[in-house]
Formats: C-alpha cells, structure tokens, sequence
C-alpha cells in the first residue's frame, strides 16, 4: 500500500507536466496560426479596398441606366395615354347601377 501512495501522485505530477507542456505548444502555435490569419485578412481587406472604386463605378452606372430607363418608359406610358382617351363615365348611369 506505501508503494501506491508514493507512485501514484509521481504519476499524475508527470501526466500534469505533459499535459502542461502539451497546452503551452498548443498555445504557440495557435498564437501562429492566428497571425498568419491576421495577415491573410489584412491582404483581402487591402484588395476588397483596392476594388471599392470599380464597385461604385458599377453602382452609379446601374442607378443611371435605371433613370433612363424610367423617363422612357414614362414617355412611352404617357404616349399611350393620350393616345386613347378616357371613357367619360355618365353619373346618372351611376347612381342607377347603385341603386
């Protein structure tokens, strides 16, 4: 029994140890691995920057061409309008139908 009190707090002060050491290389290399992922966002922040001009170019140009195509179908709308009249409604009739 004096042998398994002595050996088994050795033992679990060693599983302690490597499971220290295990956590601190765990540690270093997420550190790593999470500055290789900073630099690898601060590259694709730099691009989607570097492209932000032509996406508001795009944007201007899309809001243009959807005003101009507005007035011409406006235009032709209102072509149409006046092309055929409006039916003249009599009110006597109406009053009939609603009675």
């Amino acid at each position: 029994m004096d042998f398994w009190l002595s050996f088994l707090p050795l033992i679990i002060y060693i599983l302690l140890i490597i499971l220290l050491i295990v956590g601190i290389i765990l540690g270093i290399r997420t550190i790593i691995t999470m500055t290789k992922v900073e630099k690898i966002v601060d590259s694709v922040n730099a691009k989607v920057e570097s492209l932000n001009s032509v996406f508001n170019l795009i944007d201007y140009t899309t809001d243009k061409i959807s005003g101009i195509t507005d007035k011409v179908i406006d235009f032709v709308i209102n072509t149409f309008k006046k092309l055929w009249p409006k039916k003249k409604i009599n009110k006597e009739e109406d009053l009939d139908e609603e009675a």
